[in-house]
Formats: C-alpha cells, sequence, structure tokens
C-alpha cells in the first residue's frame, strides 16, 4: 500500500512544492474550507517518489491537533512516507532529540523555532505555521467588554518571561495601556493554578491559552471569553500574525529528502483542513492519540486556530511577530532575528 501510493505523488509537487531549505517556492496559505474525511490526506500525483522514514514530534495541546489525521493514516498505512509520531508533554523534552537528529521534524511553540536556529547556527529551520493565537481573557461576569475594560483591574496568568506574558504587554501598549501600570498580573506556574482562582473569586480574570478555557468552563460555572486575543492583535493591522505554533525541521533532513518531505507538508496541510471540517471526528483522534480529551477537544478545537501557512506569507507573519517579540526581550527569539536562511519554501 504504501509504495502504491508513493506513485500518487502530484505532479505540481515535482514542479512547486520541492522543499529544499535552499529554494524559492512562494506559495502558501492558511486552512480553510476543509476536503471531506474520505479524501483529506492523501497527495495525488504520477511522480513516483521513494517513501522515507520521518520521525515527527509534537507536543500536547493545539500545535498537535492539526497532525491527528496523518497520524491516523499513517497508522493505517495510506500515508506517502513512514511516519513515526511521538506526542510529549514539553518543549524540553522535544528539542535534545530534534539537535541530535532523533526527530526530523517537530511541532514547536513559534519563537522557539527562532531560537533553535539561532543556537544550532541554521540546523534547525521553518517549515510551516500551524497554530495561530489560542490565549483569550476570561471572566465570570459582564465586567471586560474589550482591552480598555482591564485598566485598574487584576489578571491571573501563565507564561511570566515568555511569549504570552510579552504578546500581551504588545496588545495592551498598542490599545492604549501601559502593562506596568494600568493592570496587575499575577503569575501562576500552572494553568490549573489559574482555575483555581477563577473559581474563588467572583470577579476574576484571567489570561488562558486553549484547550484551558475550554477545561475552566467545564469547571467554573459563568466563565466566559470576553477577549480574543488573536483578534486583538489582528485588529492592529501590522502586517503580522499572532502566532503560537509551528513545524520546524532539520535542514539536513530537508536537504537529503526534499521531495517527501513536499508530500508530508501536502498532507499536513490536508489534515489540518480536515481536523477544521469535521470537529467531532478530529477530538476521537486527539483523544485517541493522547493529546486531550475528545470532550475537550471537540469544544475548543474551533477555537484553537490551527491552521497552515508556507512560504512568502509564512515568512512575512514569522517576521513581524519575531520583531514583536525580539523589541521586548531578545533572548526570546534567541538574541537575534533569523535570517532569511531560516525559512523553508520562501523566497
Amino acid at each position: 500500500m504504501k509504495k502504491l501510493i508513493a506513485l500518487v505523488l502530484s505532479l505540481a509537487l515535482a514542479a512547486s512544492a520541492l522543499v529544499g531549505c535552499g529554494g524559492s517556492d512562494s506559495s502558501s496559505g492558511a486552512s480553510s474550507a476543509a476536503p471531506d474525511s474520505s479524501s483529506a490526506a492523501a497527495p495525488s500525483s504520477s511522480t513516483a517518489v521513494e517513501p522515507a522514514d520521518i520521525r515527527i514530534a509534537g507536543l500536547k495541546g493545539p500545535t498537535s491537533m492539526g497532525m491527528v489525521k496523518l497520524m491516523e493514516d499513517a497508522e493505517n498505512g495510506e500515508a506517502a512516507n513512514n511516519y513515526t509520531f511521538t506526542i510529549a508533554g514539553s518543549a524540553d523534552e522535544v528539542t535534545p532529540k530534534l539537535i541530535q537528529g532523533e526527530y526530523d521534524i517537530a511541532a514547536v511553540p513559534a519563537n522557539l523555532a527562532s531560537v533553535l536556529y539561532n543556537n544550532t547556527e541554521g540546523a534547525v529551520k521553518l517549515l510551516a505555521i500551524n497554530t495561530l493565537g489560542v490565549i483569550y481573557i476570561v471572566e465570570k461576569g459582564d465586567s471586560v467588554q474589550s482591552l480598555a475594560d482591564l485598566a485598574g483591574k487584576t489578571i491571573y496568568a501563565t507564561g511570566k518571561g515568555s511569549t504570552p506574558e510579552y504578546a500581551f504587554n504588545y496588545i495592551l501598549s498598542e490599545n492604549g495601556l501601559d502593562p506596568a501600570t494600568d493592570v496587575t498580573v499575577e503569575w501562576k506556574t500552572e494553568p490549573t493554578e489559574v482555575v483555581q482562582m477563577l473559581a474563588q473569586s467572583e470577579s476574576a480574570v484571567a489570561m488562558l491559552p486553549q484547550p484551558y478555557v475550554t477545561v475552566a468552563q467545564t469547571q467554573v460555572e459563568g466563565l466566559r471569553v470576553a477577549v480574543d486575543l488573536n483578534q486583538a492583535w489582528s485588529d492592529l493591522d501590522n502586517g503580522s500574525l499572532f502566532l503560537t505554533g509551528v513545524l520546524v525541521v532539520r535542514s539536513e533532513f530537508a536537504e537529503q529528502y526534499p521531495e517527501q518531505l513536499a508530500a508530508f507538508l501536502e498532507e499536513y496541510q490536508a489534515s489540518t483542513e480536515w481536523v477544521n471540517a469535521n470537529v467531532a471526528d478530529a477530538a476521537q483522534l486527539v483523544e485517541k492519540f493522547d493529546i486531550v480529551a475528545a470532550a475537550v477537544a471537540e469544544k475548543a478545537i474551533p477555537y484553537c486556530n490551527i491552521t497552515y501557512i508556507a512560504g512568502d506569507e509564512m515568512k512575512t507573519a514569522m517576521d513581524g511577530y519575531l520583531k514583536v517579540l525580539y523589541d521586548q526581550e531578545p533572548k526570546s527569539v534567541g538574541g537575534t532575528l533569523p535570517g532569511d536562511d531560516f525559512y523553508c519554501n520562501a523566497g
């Protein structure tokens, strides 16, 4: 079956999707309407490509949810390559093995891609954006209808010293609020601590990512989403996007297997589209592969902003996002903004 599927890789694959990181394909696009469940992840082609063994790592949460259809197809022997998937609890479990060559591709936080590129002198590069912003302001009452309503409030949150803090500060500043004086943020270590604060106080306001927002809503009666920070970032119209997760690849692997990598990206994009279009079925696979419980996933997926953006659109979005983080804390992107060779498959 695998060899048969390898014989149906598309002519478009050969013409425009060769991914070697020195290439200049400018095609890109976010996932929107998806194919039906019967045609989701199989690339179509008449160009024979020998399947490669590809080891892929992801993290529990939204950045791995988009790949579950491809995981299922791989398990059933219906994928173009021989994929081995690992879902880890934290990026700290993934990054050493990626650098050491135990993984070929990984789904990681967006800023970590830049850190890895800088720390490895270009041995890890960016393939695609797979998740936009997943952070929300939530409350139990109706006192927060906009960012301006956060003035004078205490906000419980996680992510101090990392991208949630930097992104939140940027959004507040761009909306006329001084993060140092106009709001008080109480930083907690774990999202579960934030949920506890919400349960204990009728007036508590919090900043939480999905799927923890959905988890909190099952535990805290009356909890509502007050502000979507992804939308707040988009409203700034600054030419960038609020990013959460990306796919990275070892440069050596990309150079050695450009056609197989192109086939993977085609299947991966189809998988993200299928997940967005088949939420209930996707939730079952999310639980099957031990990412998040199905009941949580089904409610959370529509708010997880799972996408697929590659090529020049990826480069523009990532450049702008990393510049925002760099201006606040250079260490958050690895000390310096990455060069053009950071971007695979972008002109």
